[in-house]
């Protein structure tokens, strides 16, 4: 009875939508007014303590577990609980404290290892929602109705317009992916290019797309850590969701990496997870069974490593709604073939991957995360940047 209690005065005011909860005695209540937009089902007893030290968690491994179940958009819970400022869903300081002991060291040996928990589950999973294009980043939408894979290719054509690359010239991509972005540059801007990725699942299949369109000896790929490159420099380096995964105690490091990389004259286009008003750091379900090691820091905390790293800040462009949209088209996919993954990997790793894509499309509704991409130089002059941004939509508008 007890327990039923205290979780009714949390769930009371944890969403700013009309919820109905059936309780594990089938007794059920709605919070808020009107017809219930979502249906919550507590299948069993919760702990308490653990729902109170790190909530996120413990909520998302009984859902996982089939615990808990959803009637409704999972998108659009999380969204009413970011909405509302005073859930308990949404105040990180109810288990900062044990969410420090699950962040770990970045060096090269631990992020490898991070890198392979999320990225070398296996190509295959990946083809299976991700588009043609096997890119894993937000699309850009200059036109709403764009496919994923148009969307995802004027992402790269954004990118690559931003730096106004030139024939010849090169560039090198740190986590690079499936390479998309490095092929693209060669094909279709002239440019010679090096990707790094610490993934042998993406190193493989990106090397392999090279191979077959005769591009070896205009784009390379290795199998390395960003940090290992030494004696090259590059007219542009580009890193796209990359940040994230570094660790916020390597964050100043990655940019002064970025400026070693870059020639004199050189430009960077850095693309990547970040909050608006607050880091939303790293929340421990996507902690344990996610992205390991990852960090999401705040825009202030970036601006301040590229300052220390004197690099230049030339353009910076918030794209959380293209994130949005890109999450649901992923969650769209994923589902198709969710019964074809919980075959493959089991029902917790589908039902937790489900609860991703929807949570993080949710954060992004909300605008609880930003994706920012930042246009960086090595200083004041010599760019050779254009003096309008019109430049930066010629292959998108």
């Amino acid at each position: 009875m007890l327990e039923k209690q205290v979780l009714s005065k949390l769930l009371a005011n944890a969403f700013d939508i009309p919820v109905m909860v059936t309780y594990w005695d089938n007794s059920s209540t709605v919070y808020g007014d009107g017809l219930p937009q979502v249906k919550i089902k507590f299948n069993k007893k919760l702990d308490l303590n653990a729902v109170r030290k790190m909530p996120t968690l413990v909520l998302a491994e009984a859902y996982m577990h089939e615990e808990i179940e959803i009637d409704g958009s999972i998108q659009a819970l999380i969204t009413a609980a970011y909405r509302r400022k005073d859930s308990f869903l949404t105040d990180q300081s109810i288990f900062t404290k044990m969410l420090g002991k699950m962040v770990h060291s970045h060096n090269e040996i631990t992020s490898k290892a991070d890198i392979h928990q999320h990225y070398d589950i296996g190509n295959d999973f990946y083809n299976k929602w991700l588009d043609e294009t096997m890119t894993y980043s937000a699309a850009y939408w200059p036109d709403e109705n764009m496919t994923l894979k148009a969307a995802q290719i004027a992402k790269v054509h954004h990118i690559l317009d931003k730096l106004h690359s030139q024939p010849g010239q090169t560039l090198l991509d740190i986590g690079c992916g499936w390479g998309t972005l490095i092929i693209k540059a060669a094909q279709e801007y002239g440019l010679n290019a090096l990707g790094v990725t610490l993934s042998e699942e993406q190193y493989a299949f990106a090397t392999k797309r090279i191979d077959e369109l005769g591009l070896s000896d205009k784009v390379k790929v290795k199998l390395i850590d960003y940090r290992e490159l030494t004696g090259q420099t590059f007219d542009y380096v580009t890193s796209i969701g990359m940040f994230e995964h570094v660790g916020k105690e390597n964050l100043g490091l990655y940019f002064e990496k970025v400026a070693q990389y870059l020639k004199p004259t050189g430009r960077a286009l850095i693309h990547g997870i970040t909050g608006q008003h607050a880091g939303a750091g790293v929340d421990p379900f996507i902690q344990k069974y996610i992205f390991p090691g990852g960090y999401i820091p705040n825009i202030a905390e970036n601006v301040q490593h590229i300052m220390d790293a004197h690099l230049q800040l030339d353009d910076l462009e918030p794209l959380r709604r293209h994130y949005q949209k890109t999450l649901e088209h992923w969650s769209a996919n994923y589902l198709k073939v969710f019964a074809e993954t919980e075959q493959e990997y089991g029902r917790p790793f589908a039902r937790a991957w489900d609860l991703y894509l929807q949570g993080c499309a949710a954060s992004f509704e909300s605008g609880n995360i930003d994706v920012i991409q930042f246009l960086l130089t090595k200083g004041a002059s010599g760019t050779g940047l254009p003096m309008s941004r019109a430049y930066m939509y010629k292959n998108t508008h």
